[in-house]
């Protein structure tokens, strides 16, 4: 890294399927939106010989127009695979959505992923959500690098920036934090901002000029040198504080001077054992260059320093039934493991999906097994069949380069599999396996929909079904009390992709209506019903007259129907008629329309013709009485509570339970975890969160997670129900 210089390689940028895995390197780019990171991987295919500087993909002589490509990736919310070559080391580069309302793309990025490169905008510094990202990757182990970009914006400080990501990143070690290159300034501007033109290399002790768009070496100044070698002093401490070989700091603080070869291998081994952490700095190519600002130096350390897939962990496998499996991972020659980390839908191929292979070799028109798992409760249906591959293909821009086979390590696309979903296992027919899930982030934003049109509904069933497969961070909910299709979506940004995905790729027009919580009644003291069914219009007639009591019962009691009828006044076989029609009636309601729940019914008395009464007079009898109780009691509305948990940093717990009080909430409790974190614990009724996903990120500027189940029913406020009662009236 930084030892040796490159040239622009030309075609040999041009990605193709890797003979090995030691030759793929898997890399996924983490930022905020507005980072660069989309603009930075423009600039590595541009120095790969990937893209010419006309903002076209090279691939022998056949070109397609790159700017729609950037124009539709900075546009995009899915994550989205630019393969490129350097050194003869095919790097799969997996761009990433900077939105919160798209972690799961981000979450499918790094399964892909054996490295991440963390973008962070020098104008804009760390948020929260990156730490929180960076704070996952630390967990698995997961080697990482941090690159700074926009230098050219005023004020841009990148020994500021470094710090910053020390604090930010380093942990209670922040010089594993540190530059591997300083930033080379050029002529001072009249505002006074002096533009970045190239890098000193620390190691190295070169300069890099990218003035002339190509990357030229040089020695440094005598002015140069001074700050060149204290801040080398240090990347020099923080490489050998992080070596194998645990003389070497030894022999470093005795005097001893460390070979720069050895201090380079030694870099190469931290970072892919994920204990360093450097920092670059990177620009895209000026108007008429060929390489930016950095890239080269990236690429370099990508190829160099970041693990192959063989390094990597890879996720327990079982068989569809649970049992383990050992396997050698990232081997060509072992059984299919693959999974589908991304799905996406062209007007003109189909359905596609993305796919890293594990282990084995994946094979065009090979049939394979397809195991899912088993995520009903979002609207997927769990697999377990077999399916033909398609076409495999790499994809760059518009482009879709076939290959014949798919290695363990590396990522194609496959067109075609109907039945595959994100996050699918593909195995050998014969062998067929299951590789544990990554975590999916709960969907806890309600958007409740209908069709605008006939001709929409007769479409809507299809277009959601294909919209939740692309997406398992998506639930669909068809609700039975409220009657709604409900899609639960992680943010306001997810909600309108999903209805510009609904209408423009699947071809339908849907309104978005409020979304209403499962409200329950129940009886506030107790109260008597008759319920008389009488009619004789010719032939046989309808006879049945029963008497109840209702009484409440306390909460998760729900319905018991009791018989207490003496001298037979109801006759034995009509009894359970009165329990049906009563139990009918309450799952209707009995004043605005929610199902009745805890209470007690009793069946006190009744009359019966000997010819006239049947099953069905009595069944409407039970329905009549209950309502008449009804009409006599206090009806109180019931709302579900929600018990609720919020992971939040400690500079807002006091605003974010302020905020929970003001939503008619109850807190439980708080616990402090790691990381200056505190977790609140809080019962808050449904009505009241149902924008909490989007209220919570705005709070607390994106830091803070909170999930929720199901407690229970309990009494709604007199005035809001009352206020809830004549909205249904007025809609009525």
């Amino acid at each position: 890294m930084g030892d040796k210089a490159h040239t622009r390689p030309g075609a040999a940028g041009r990605a193709t399927a890797a003979d090995h895995p030691t030759s793929v390197r898997n890399v996924v780019l983490v930022g905020h939106s507005g980072s660069g990171k989309t603009t930075l991987v423009e600039a590595l295919a541009l120095t790969a010989g990937a893209l010419n500087r006309a903002g076209r993909v090279e691939d022998g002589g056949c070109v397609s127009d790159y700017d729609e490509m950037e124009h539709r990736q900075q546009r995009s919310v899915q994550l989205s695979l630019v393969p490129v070559e350097w050194d003869g080391i095919k790097i799969n580069l997996l761009d990433t959505p900077g939105y919160a309302d798209f972690v799961g793309e981000l979450r499918a990025g790094l399964r892909a992923a054996d490295a991440a490169l963390f973008v962070v905008s020098a104008s804009d510094g760390v948020d929260g959500s990156t730490r929180m990202v960076w704070e996952e990757c630390a967990a698995v182990g997961m080697p990482r690098a941090i690159v700074v970009t926009h230098l050219e914006a005023a004020r841009a400080d990148f020994e500021e920036m470094t710090r910053i990501c020390a604090e930010a990143f380093g942990g209670d070690d922040p010089d594993a934090v540190l530059p591997l290159y300083l930033p080379l300034h050029g002529p001072q501007a009249p505002d006074g901002h002096a533009p970045v033109t190239g890098l000193v290399g620390l190691l190295s002790r070169k300069l890099y000029d990218y003035a002339s768009g190509e990357r030229e070496e040089s020695e440094p100044g005598e002015e140069q040198l001074p700050s060149l070698d204290e801040a080398r002093s240090m990347l020099i401490e923080g490489i050998i504080s992080e070596s194998e070989d645990e003389t070497l700091m030894e022999r470093y603080l005795g005097g001893e001077q460390v070979d720069v070869r050895t201090l380079i291998e030694d870099l190469e081994r931290a970072v892919a054992r994920g204990v360093f952490f450097p920092v670059l700095a990177a620009a895209p190519a000026a108007e008429g260059a060929r390489q930016g600002l950095g890239t080269v130096e990236l690429l370099e350390l990508v190829t160099r320093g970041f693990p192959t897939p063989l390094e990597r962990e890879a996720p327990r496998v079982t068989t569809p039934d649970g049992a383990p499996r050992e396997l050698r991972m990232c081997d060509p020659d072992e059984s299919l493991v693959a999974e589908v980390v991304k799905t996406s839908s062209d007007p003109y191929v189909g359905r596609i999906s993305l796919v890293r292979v594990f282990s084995g070799t994946l094979r065009a028109d090979q049939t394979v097994h397809v195991s899912g798992h088993g995520l009903a409760d979002r609207g997927h249906e769990d697999h377990d069949v077999d399916e033909r591959i398609g076409a495999l293909s790499t994809p760059f821009g518009k482009q879709q380069r076939p290959v014949s086979h798919v290695i363990a390590g590396d990522l194609a696309c496959v067109a075609k599999l109907s039945r595959a979903e994100t996050g699918d296992t593909l195995s050998a027919k014969d062998d067929p396996l299951l590789m544990a899930p990554w975590e999916m982030p709960d969907p806890l934003l309600p958007l409740a929909i209908q069709a605008h049109s006939k001709p929409d509904e007769d479409k809507l069933s299809q277009g959601l079904s294909r919209l939740v497969a692309e997406d398992p961070t998506m639930r669909l909910e068809q609700n039975q009390d409220t009657h709604q299709v409900v899609l639960w979506c992680l943010g306001e940004a997810h909600a309108d992709v999903a209805l510009e995905r609904l209408r423009s790729r699947y071809g339908v027009q849907v309104d978005v209506v409020p979304h209403r919580v499962c409200l329950r009644e129940t009886f506030g003291d107790r109260a008597a019903g008759r319920g008389r069914h009488v009619k004789q219009s010719g032939g046989h007639g309808q006879y049945a007259i029963c008497e109840i009591e209702v009484e409440p019962m306390p909460g998760g009691s729900g319905i018991e129907f009791v018989d207490e009828v003496v001298g037979g006044a109801v006759p034995r076989q009509f009894i359970p008629s009165v329990e049906k029609g009563v139990r009918a009636q309450a799952a209707k309601g009995v004043v605005a329309g929610h199902p009745l729940i805890d209470v007690r019914v009793t069946l006190r008395d009744g009359k019966a013709h000997s010819v006239d009464s049947s099953d069905a007079a009595f069944q409407t009898a039970g329905a009549l009485a209950l309502r008449e109780a009804a009409a006599e009691a206090r009806i109180h509305l019931l709302e579900p509570v929600a018990e609720v948990s919020v992971l939040v940093g400690d500079d807002y717990v006091g605003a974010v339970m302020s905020d929970l009080s003001g939503r008619r909430g109850k807190v439980l409790g708080t616990e402090q975890t790691s990381g200056g974190r505190t977790l609140i614990r809080a019962e808050v009724p449904e009505i009241e969160i149902g924008r909490y996903a989007v209220d919570l990120r705005s709070l607390t500027h994106g830091t803070a997670r909170f999930g929720r189940r199901y407690a229970r029913h309990e009494p709604m406020p007199p005035q809001i129900a009352e206020r809830l009662r004549e909205e249904l009236r007025a809609a009525s």
